[in-house]
């Protein structure tokens, strides 16, 4: 019985651009595990009262309801071993810290650069609502936050670190893809569905990366739908 993703959509219902949701996006084609999804909006909170939780991902396996995105990669590691994606011990301290730093260092370089993008991709009727939570979490309105080449400028110091790790490895995580990769990568997918600017210079190895990320999994990132699209 395939599993059931609740994932953000937004003025198109096929354009998934939730970096949460990607990260176990990627961590469940890593594991081959089939899996449906439900387009949720940010106003549904109702959808998700079966999970007692206001926020996506939620993913239901069975009589199993899992939230929060990390949460979900745990849980698929420990209900299905094969293939871990965090890992155990060391490897899941050292992916938990990789955790923080995308979530406390990327996602607010990357935000600055697309806030705009991201306001103009939100289903028309949760715009009010995205508004005017975001910029109460700002402390300022969407406009005067999105500073495109300053996000960028922040965002390229910020990688500095991964950028080198990629200069000799294919993926964070060695040979192959896994739980660091994801989490980087939702990110980079969040910015890569809701707008047409490049966040990184075309070239550099994250950019590089980037490329081989929507190609793994036969390529189960790579069909997306973006902004372009529509």
């Amino acid at each position: 019985m395939a599993m059931t993703l609740y994932d953000l959509c937004g003025r198109d219902e096929r354009l998934r651009f939730s970096p949460y949701c990607w990260r176990v996006r990627m961590a469940l084609a890593h594991k081959g595990l089939e899996f449906t999804t439900v387009a949720w909006r940010f106003l549904d909170k109702e959808a998700l009262a079966f999970a007692d939780y206001d926020k996506v991902p939620v993913l239901c396996d069975g009589d199993q309801v899992v939230t929060d995105s990390f949460e979900i990669m745990r849980y698929l590691d420990k209900a299905y071993p094969e293939a871990p994606v965090l890992g155990e011990g060391v490897s899941y301290q050292r992916v938990l810290l990789f955790k923080y730093f995308v979530e406390r260092s990327v996602n607010p370089a990357l935000f600055r650069i697309i806030a705009m993008d991201l306001f103009a991709a939100v289903h028309p009727d949760d715009q009010g609502y995205f508004r005017e939570t975001r910029e109460a979490r700002f402390g300022c309105t969407l406009e005067e936050f999105h500073q495109p080449e300053q996000g960028k400028q922040q965002l390229k110091q910020v990688l500095a670190p991964v950028r080198d790790l990629l200069r000799d490895s294919r993926f964070l995580d060695g040979d192959s893809p896994s739980g660091s990769d994801y989490l980087l990568f939702g990110s980079m997918m969040w910015a890569h569905v809701v707008s047409t600017q490049a966040v990184v210079e075309p070239g550099d190895p994250v950019d590089e990366w980037f490329k081989r990320m929507l190609s793994v999994h036969d390529g189960a990132a790579s069909n997306a739908l973006t902004v372009r699209d529509i």
